[in-house]
């Protein structure tokens, strides 16, 4: 049986855009022009995906999510410009349910033989999507919205990176936002370690995301920069649109070194180029490294390179992970120490000592 898919778009140009490369997957598609004839049309339907647009006419994208997720859960993946704005609605909306995203055409060129396949890849996944892993992206949703709204008290420890004892480095894409969040809402203030994250994001959703993990938790959350130092307690969500690689300086001191080149990777910032410059300035038993949920293979190498070094490696199991790709990629290939439920690594990496 064909699948289904709803666009979602009050553009014609848009529609017919995207439907012509998701006509490459042999699904059956129809249209909605706004939030309200996409609810209509979701109710009376079970489509396997629907891509829905943020800003249109007598129901915008997120009302739209959020009473589809109510009254019929589907997989939705936002069509997003590339703004801050839409960078911060797009995250409300993973917060709703949604599961991922793609750029709308007219902020990248939708045209490009990279993004169409980074189009087709998500559809193509996110489709095969169970509704009971729907149900649960709404409850975590739900909770981190209510942690959300309680500020916590920020505190600044007089550390130096040379301090640094061990270093947590974290890798995720479709599904992960929502995980990491709850990953740096749980780390206590007394949290002895850096964090870096590596999220799959464009260059303009990084600040946003950064922004949002800094309201949900007592430890300093920062967007990566060139030259930016590493410090114990700290968080780091690395910078769209360019590796996030570390360099120590003759002092002792450990920074952030940012690399533009994209090289072979197919993800800007990538999960592996994280891992691989880790193990140059840190002993593998010194690094704890954890992947998450996401599509493809990013951080599989990079993480047996770990686990080889001595590293404590974890991946989420298939059971909890929205996209069991990176995670089962690195499990197959022999690079995780411990296969564990989410909640299983969130309490781990909370009471690391």
């Amino acid at each position: 049986m064909r699948k289904k898919i709803l666009i979602v778009d009050d553009s014609a140009l848009v529609r017919k855009q995207l439907s012509e490369i998701i006509s490459m997957l042999d699904f059956d598609i129809e249209f909605a022009k706004n939030g309200k004839e996409a609810l209509d049309k979701a109710i009376a339907t079970q489509y396997d995906i629907i891509t829905m647009d943020i800003n249109m006419p007598i129901m915008n994208g997120l009302e739209a999510v959020k009473e589809i997720m109510a009254q019929k859960p589907t997989p939705i993946l936002m069509i997003s410009s590339l703004t801050t704005e839409d960078a911060s609605i797009t995250m409300d909306a993973l917060d709703l349910g949604a599961i991922d995203y793609i750029s709308k055409p007219g902020t990248m060129n939708i045209g490009k033989q990279e993004n169409q396949e980074d189009i087709l890849e998500k559809v193509q996944y996110i489709s095969s999507i169970p509704i009971r892993r729907l149900k649960r992206q709404v409850q975590r949703g739900a909770l981190r919205e209510r942690k959300r709204a309680v500020t916590p008290e920020k505190i600044t420890q007089a550390t130096d990176s040379k301090d640094i004892t061990k270093i947590v480095l974290i890798g995720s894409s479709t599904g992960g936002p929502g995980l990491i969040e709850q990953i740096c809402s749980s780390l206590p203030r007394d949290f002895p370690f850096p964090v870096c994250v590596v999220q799959h994001m464009p260059a303009q959703f990084t600040n946003a995301f950064a922004m949002r993990l800094n309201r949900s938790s007592v430890l300093n959350v920062h967007e990566s920069a060139h030259n930016m130092e590493i410090l114990p307690g700290n968080i780091y969500v690395a910078h769209g649109g360019v590796h996030m690689n570390f360099t120590k300086k003759v002092s002792g001191k450990i920074m952030i070194r940012e690399d533009k080149e994209k090289g072979k990777n197919f993800f800007q910032p990538s999960v592996n180029e994280m891992l691989y410059s880790a193990l140059e300035v840190f002993d593998g038993v010194n690094i704890i490294g954890v992947i998450l949920t996401g599509i493809g293979d990013d951080g599989a190498d990079g993480m047996v390179k770990l686990k080889k070094a001595g590293a404590y490696t974890l991946g989420e199991s298939e059971k909890t992970a929205v996209v069991y790709g990176m995670p089962k990629e690195a499990y197959e290939r022999g690079g995780i120490t411990e296969q564990l439920d989410f909640p299983q690594i969130l309490k781990k990496l909370a009471t690391l000592k």
